[in-house]
């Protein structure tokens, strides 16, 4: 079912049956097993609600609470709600005004530039309910007036939208010799970035001159501490279910990492993630219409995700999405895991310039210039994409999805790339894959630092 298409729709039935249901005293029971789009649902399953009128003459207006729909009158007891702040006791008055601030701030985000006619006007709100809103969410700093649309024939009306960087969250990308760091605001978008050479080390000395290291980020780029949300720190190894340690990181030697290595030395919220995963992450916040996907981590290690029912699989033992060990070659290069032929020895950036004996810059430029006598360069090319294109295939027919390529490379294929990359996916299967379905990441390098980040901006604007 295309919830996006129907979601108004639905919601109208919903508050229909609501309503006749608690007219004769009946309870009620909405249950959507996973519909991301009913009105202000983003990027969170719509739980059941138990709604029990006691008063069956009021009126049951719908309403909208954190991302989910929650439906309450006066006199309604909210049994199982769509909140944590839902609980079983009566909805109060000021219940009923933190969810109309939150609705009006949600609705400011999305449109991210707005009049208060249109928030009237598209929430079906009263003028004085939206003037109030709007100030008490001007005094937290949360919204800004800030000029003026152009005139329609009467008074101009004001532009309302949010306060980007009242938040900002760190993202840390970890690398054997290097750290990538970023400042996210509210809109996932990257404010200021900067790599740190720092070889990886399981010492106090190197977790000491790390932390120094983001604290000067911060610092340099005049970030009050009331701002940073967190730091989110993407590493190459598979985390914990408790998101508290590294349980195999056999490319950095990083198996014993802590979370609390970090936390200890740093005066913020601390949270760890699989590269891969924060990777795909970044790509569902770019592409939010996507119910599943493959993701391709095409990084100096290749990795890879899946996204199902419009989130990042993880899998019993965390390890769901681990492309980069599928065997493309049985009696290929031994690969870091200790078996031979994985597709990390064929299409990481590393086995890229290990092939080449260029740094992937240089081999990109020597490969585009016409001038260059390169044909061993576009024979290595060739051969990386016919890899790519057996691995991509496979998982393919189990997911029937599209497929992205992030991270490192993805802003080196062209259009001519991605032609003959689907041409080889499409050789040899039943299935072809559409050429709207095969995408690619611009984030480059930064991808999972980025993608880290995204963990306390949807953290904040889900509370």
């Amino acid at each position: 079912m295309n919830y996006e298409k129907h979601a108004p729709r639905v919601s109208q039935v919903i508050a229909a049956v609501a309503k006749v249901s608690c007219g004769h005293g009946l309870w009620l029971v909405a249950r959507v097993n996973y519909c991301k789009y009913i009105i202000f649902a983003e990027r969170l399953p719509l739980p059941s609600l138990t709604v029990q009128n006691a008063n069956p003459s009021l009126s049951l207006p719908l309403l909208f609470s954190f991302g989910c729909i929650t439906i309450i009158s006066n006199n309604c007891q909210i049994i199982k709600g769509a909140s944590a702040v839902m609980d079983k006791k009566s909805v109060t008055t000021l219940t009923l005004k933190q969810i109309n601030k939150h609705t009006v701030y949600q609705y400011i985000y999305r449109q991210r530039e707005t009049s208060k006619f249109q928030i009237v006007q598209d929430l079906n709100m009263g003028l004085s309910t939206v003037s109030q809103n709007l100030t008490a969410l001007e005094k937290e700093g949360l919204i800004e007036r800030n000029g003026y649309f152009a005139s329609t024939g009467g008074r101009k009306a004001q532009i309302i939208r949010i306060v980007p960087d009242l938040r900002i969250a760190i993202g840390i990308g970890i690398l054997k010799n290097m750290f990538h760091l970023v400042a996210v605001d509210l809109y996932g978008e990257t404010v200021a970035m900067e790599t740190i050479p720092l070889a990886y080390e399981d010492t106090p000395e190197y977790y000491d001159t790390f932390a120094g290291e983001v604290l000067h980020f911060i610092e340099k780029n005049e970030y009050p501490t009331e701002k940073i949300s967190g730091i989110s720190i993407a590493t190459q190894g598979i985390i914990s279910p408790d998101g508290s340690s590294v349980t195999y990181g056999a490319i950095m030697g990083n198996t014993r990492m802590q979370l609390s290595d970090f936390a200890s030395r740093l005066p913020f919220p601390c949270h760890l993630v699989h590269d891969s995963k924060a990777a795909a992450d970044l790509e569902l916040w770019n592409h939010p219409k996507l119910d599943s996907a493959l993701v391709f981590l095409l990084n100096r290690n290749l990795g890879g995700a899946v996204i199902t029912n419009h989130s990042v699989h993880q899998g019993f033992s965390m390890h769901s999405g681990s492309l980069e060990h599928i065997c493309v070659e049985p009696d290929g290069p031994v690969c870091y895991c200790g078996n031979r032929g994985c597709l990390e020895t064929f299409c990481s950036a590393s086995a890229l310039e290990l092939r080449s004996g260029l740094p992937v810059k240089e081999f990109f430029l020597k490969l585009r210039d016409p001038d260059s006598s390169g044909e061993h360069l576009q024979d290595i090319w060739q051969d990386y994409l016919r890899h790519l294109a057996f691995a991509i295939r496979n998982p393919n027919l189990l997911i029937d999805c599209p497929v992205i390529l992030s991270g490192y490379l993805a802003p080196y294929f062209l259009p001519e790339d991605l032609d003959r990359l689907l041409a080889l996916i499409n050789e040899h299967t039943p299935f072809p894959l559409a050429k709207d379905s095969l995408l690619t990441g611009t984030h480059g390098q930064y991808t999972p630092a980025i993608g880290a980040a995204l963990f306390y901006v949807k953290n904040f604007l889900n509370t």
